[in-house]
């Protein structure tokens, strides 16, 4: 008697597990799906939809998963799970949707990865491509799931795709047409043994990658040894070669990259020299693509960034209040406090579920500029040790700390929520917790 065919396995049934089936679906592919939540939202009209598939919740069957052809791992699940990594030792293959998505398509693919600004980045060179004229695909880890942007493969001209470091673990046959690291900053150290681990998977970005972008400011985003395409940078300083950096020219400050004048700084609508940072990256990336500089220059200065990084909310009293709740990482906080700095002219507000991070690192900025610190969350204890030398208050809620921090702001500072922290232990995500803050905001006399 024949042995039964080998099959693959969905593992998750979120968002991603979702896209993946309805993939495998299409393709009449026989597959069984699994998830490590005994009752996953959902789960009744996954039933509905999939009324073939064989679905398992719960605790992972290693004999299921070690007898499968290929297991197809959502993001939000480690591939560190015992019974996936034994899995893996017997020689299943592990991959993820971004996978399955190149695998799927013979179009140029512009990947963006880094610990912060990956969306802001990704969502400008968008518009640059579209500005350019051509249709092009917008998704990954932002907004519509990779596979499901392949119903419009025939008309589309290239991608550009948000990747993390998860969608990178499970990702083997990218050949991106320009790749980035944008920065590394230490994150997900809750899912990673050490900073090199989480490195050698934002690292896997350019293997094949006929052009590399990697920031001049962090070594870590450089391709390693041995990268064969053609590398690009960008930076705040000027350099000569392939890059995009900063230069006064006639008392003015220009984004340029050699001798081309590329964009004046003050035409630049997003704030602080972190964002500055971020349309240099753009730039490099759409230089690099052999894209028009003066449509790409129009592109930037009609944006006006996205909800939740950075965002100016409002000024009452003279001071004004920042929403900058997706800066869920210590590196993301650093960067909106030194790009929004004064003379400690900051009102901060920060804590939530720090993933494993060292705040010591968060130290030096808030000392040298940040006057209060407002703190929520789970982890506001291990931030008012890390920050000890700098005036602290506690909350217990967004409309709390708002108010608060209304209370120690004077005329002239800032109140940013810039959280280095995750959002889950008090909110349904980073963006219910801007959305509350902006209504606290609003709600302020």
């Amino acid at each position: 008697m024949p042995a039964a065919a080998k099959q693959r396995i969905v593992i998750g049934m979120g968002k991603t597990g979702l896209s993946c089936a309805r993939f495998l679906q299409a393709r009449g592919e026989i597959f069984a799906w699994c998830d490590t939540r005994e009752h996953p939202p959902g789960l009744d009209a996954i039933r509905h939809e999939f009324p073939a598939v064989a679905l398992h919740c719960g605790e992972l069957d290693p004999a299921l998963l070690a007898a499968a052809s290929e297991i197809v791992v959502s993001p939000g699940v480690s591939v560190q799970e015992p019974a996936l990594r034994a899995a893996s030792d017997t020689g299943v293959p592990l991959v993820g949707d971004i996978e399955l998505f190149v695998r799927a398509t013979r179009k140029p693919v512009i990947a963006i990865t880094g610990s912060n600004a990956k969306s802001t980045v990704t969502t400008l060179v968008g518009d640059m491509a579209r500005i350019c004229g051509l249709c092009v695909g917008v998704g990954g880890n932002l907004g519509t799931p990779v596979l499901d942007m392949l119903a419009d493969d025939d008309s589309t001209d290239c991608y550009v795709l948000e990747l993390s470091s998860f969608q990178l673990e499970t990702t083997h046959s990218l050949q991106a047409f320009v790749a980035t690291i944008l920065n590394i900053t230490e994150d997900h150290m809750d899912r990673y043994d050490s900073l090199a681990d989480y490195v050698a998977a934002k690292q896997r970005i350019y293997r094949s990658a006929a052009y590399a972008v990697s920031n001049r400011a962090d070594a870590l985003t450089v391709p390693a040894a041995g990268f064969a395409g053609q590398a690009w940078s960008f930076g705040l300083d000027d350099v000569a070669g392939h890059a995009v950096g900063v230069r006064d020219c006639d008392g003015m400050r220009w984004l340029v990259s050699g001798d081309t004048r590329l964009l004046r700084v003050d035409e630049i609508r997003i704030a602080g020299q972190h964002n500055l940072a971020n349309v240099a990256a753009a730039f490099a990336i759409a230089l690099a693509a052999g894209w028009d500089s003066a449509r790409c220059a129009d592109a930037v200065r009609a944006f006006n960034g996205l909800p939740h990084r950075c965002q100016w909310v409002a000024e009452k009293r003279g001071v004004r209040f920042y929403n900058d709740s997706k800066g869920t990482n210590i590196g993301a906080t650093i960067a909106a406090i030194e790009g929004l700095a004064g003379q400690r002219n900051i009102v901060l507000i920060a804590g939530g579920d720090g993933k494993g991070a060292d705040f010591s690192q968060l130290a030096p900025a808030v000392a040298a500029h940040v006057r209060q610190l407002v703190l929520i969350g789970r982890d506001a204890d291990s931030i008012a040790v890390a920050c000890n030398g700098v005036p602290q208050l506690r909350a217990v809620s967004m409309g709390d700390a708002v108010q608060r921090a209304q209370q120690c702001a004077r005329p002239g500072d800032v109140v940013l929520l810039s959280p280095a922290c995750a959002s889950f232990d008090m909110f349904t995500g980073y963006d219910d917790r801007g959305r509350q803050f902006c209504a606290a905001v609003e709600s302020l006399a």
